[in-house]
């Protein structure tokens, strides 16, 4: 090989190594937001959201879906799976036990949560991430007040 081929070679090669780091640094290794801190989106009552839904699913997925949501409402209960916390609000029976909003709890609130008790007013600010055809689901949540 002639030597100028070898040097342009480096070169492409210096030049991958360098945009890889970039990567890196910047898109893969980004940090994640603080989702306690962040103000919502939207703020409404957990049924006013579950009857959006329930009632119009494709135009409730593009306005919610992604978004940091607070919602205020009455309590159903608190259920915990190992180190999980799930709030749930429930809006009415199915084939499958209980429809309505999950919110999980961000481990730092978790002890917050199992402090709730059913029918207790309050406001729980989340991150939608979608809804199965039963439960709105919400991940990352604390609460508001």
């Amino acid at each position: 090989m002639s030597k100028k081929l070898i040097i342009i070679l480096l070169a492409i090669l210096a030049i991958a190594l360098v945009a890889g780091a970039l990567v890196y640094k910047f898109v893969y290794n980004k940090p994640h937001p603080d989702y306690i801190s962040l103000k919502p989106d939207f703020t409404l009552t957990a049924e006013n959201l579950f009857n959006a839904f329930t009632s119009d699913q494709t135009t409730a997925s593009t306005t919610y879906n992604g978004k940091v949501v607070e919602l205020s409402g009455k309590i159903s209960k608190t259920e915990q799976a190992d180190s999980l916390v799930i709030a749930v609000f429930v809006f009415k029976q199915g084939d499958f036990g209980d429809e309505g909003i999950r919110c999980s709890m961000d481990p730092r609130e978790n002890q917050k949560a199992l402090g709730l008790t059913p029918n207790q007013d309050v406001k729980i600010k989340g991150y939608l991430t979608g809804y199965n055809g039963t439960d709105i689901i919400l991940e990352k949540c604390s609460i508001s007040q």
